[in-house]
């Protein structure tokens, strides 16, 4: 079987939730716990951290991965979705599993009688598990696919839990009311283990309160962080931090609170004997995209017009985002695209009347039509073309911006894949 062979296995045998949505959402663990058995129990073989939440919760885990890297220790990381490669998903010390670790992998599973039907985020999960037990990593950060309780990666006991934030997103699946969606979140909480939130109101941090205290574990509340400011090159540089000024890399609005909710786990990890120095952390913080390979955080992809990408896909993304595009005005050129199941509505509400839209869809089958992006825009005052393709609307967007213009690229994170796999190409 070659690289290719076993991708496509990948994709064709076990339908990817990334590529046809809710159909693929297979909830439960039984499933991923026989699979698991199967390869002998790998995730045994190391400490976790486990990260969930709506929003934030991949620059956490990358962040926090960083951080373990730059103090020594050897760091698996587990993330999805992949934007360009299937192996983005699984890193050990931000380098991707390699082709024929991928190859390995699918030929023992198929070689397994008996095994029940699994989802393609099942067999990769455990995949990432038995690539991070063979490489013998010492800690593996793990982020949660899709809500936590029944997410495939709750068959763990981490050494930490981390939620980031609550906002709503793949309803369909979680339901519609925010205290319920924290509370499948919450399902990641285990006896014992202390968990650090990010992020909480009224509705939300009884549900924590009340979860930690079934479970007898520790709870820590992330504080905000309020001294920061952005340097010359566009990092946000924190002050008197718990260990000093940091100079972070991600600077989205939205970074503040997962700065503040990754000091707070680092903190936890100390408490829990694990050494970390104060260098590890302010290095981690600066050299996160470099050393975990993260992608996709308001990333400037050219100048000259300046192009951003971001895959903040949600309501809680976009409350983020809106605010720091409103000040571009009519120098912003927005390629927009959004798949089907997204409250798009909700988004559009908060995008900036000023801009000129670029209406397109991504290259996969939950992808929502560019025709109805742009009708929905048009309620709301946001006016536009429509194009087949996010490479299409990307190159018309270059062709008809000034120089001193921002082009921006995102609504899902299937337009941003696109065009990286564009740029990618091109160069």
């Amino acid at each position: 079987m070659t690289y290719t062979e076993a991708v496509e296995f990948l994709y064709n045998a076990t339908p990817q939730f990334q590529q046809i949505g809710a159909a693929a959402y297979k909830p439960g663990l039984d499933s991923t716990k026989i699979l698991d058995k199967a390869f002998g129990h790998p995730h045994h073989q190391f400490k976790i951290i486990h990260v969930g939440g709506t929003n934030g919760k991949g620059s956490t885990a990358h962040t926090i991965a960083s951080i373990l890297q730059c103090q020594g220790f050897k760091v698996g990381l587990y993330t999805s979705p992949h934007l360009v490669d299937f192996r983005e998903r699984i890193r050990v010390n931000g380098q991707k599993i390699s082709e024929e670790a991928v190859v390995d992998f699918i030929n023992r599973y198929k070689a397994i009688d008996g095994l029940p039907y699994v989802s393609f985020f099942e067999l990769t999960t455990i995949m990432a598990f038995d690539f991070f037990a063979s490489e013998k990593v010492d800690y593996a950060v793990i982020e949660v696919g899709l809500g936590g309780r029944l997410d495939s990666t709750n068959i763990i006991t981490p050494l930490l839990s981390v939620i980031t934030n609550i906002s709503k997103d793949h309803v369909a699946q979680l339901g519609d009311s925010i205290a319920g969606i924290a509370a499948e979140k919450a399902g990641i909480i285990k006896p014992g283990v202390p968990v650090v939130i990010g992020e909480t109101d009224d509705v939300t941090r009884p549900v924590f309160l009340d979860a930690a205290a079934k479970n007898e574990s520790p709870i820590f509340f992330a504080p905000l962080l309020h001294d920061y400011h952005l340097d010359n090159d566009g990092n946000i540089v924190y002050h008197q931090t718990p260990v000093g000024d940091i100079v972070s890399v991600l600077s989205g609005d939205c970074q503040p609170k997962n700065a503040s909710t990754v000091l707070t786990a680092i903190n936890c990890l100390r408490t829990l004997g694990v050494t970390i120095s104060n260098k590890a952390v302010k290095d981690g913080f600066f050299n996160v995209v470099n050393f975990t390979g993260l992608m996709g955080r308001w990333m400037k992809l050219g100048s000259n017009p300046d192009v951003i990408c971001d895959t903040g896909h949600n309501t809680g993304g976009w409350e983020y985002l809106s605010k720091r595009l409103a000040k571009y005005g009519d120098k912003l050129h927005m390629v927009i695209g959004f798949v089907n199941d997204k409250d798009v509505t909700s988004i559009m509400k908060m995008m900036p009347a000023e801009a000129h839209y670029y209406f397109t869809r991504a290259l996969i089958p939950r992808a929502l039509d560019q025709s109805v992006v742009k009708e929905t825009a048009s309620r709301f005052g946001l006016k536009g073309e429509c194009y087949g393709s996010v490479k299409e609307a990307y190159q018309a967007a270059l062709k008809n911006a000034d120089p001193t213009d921002i082009i921006f690229v995102g609504g899902s994170t299937f337009i941003v894949a696109d065009l990286l796999s564009f740029v990618d190409d091109a160069n």
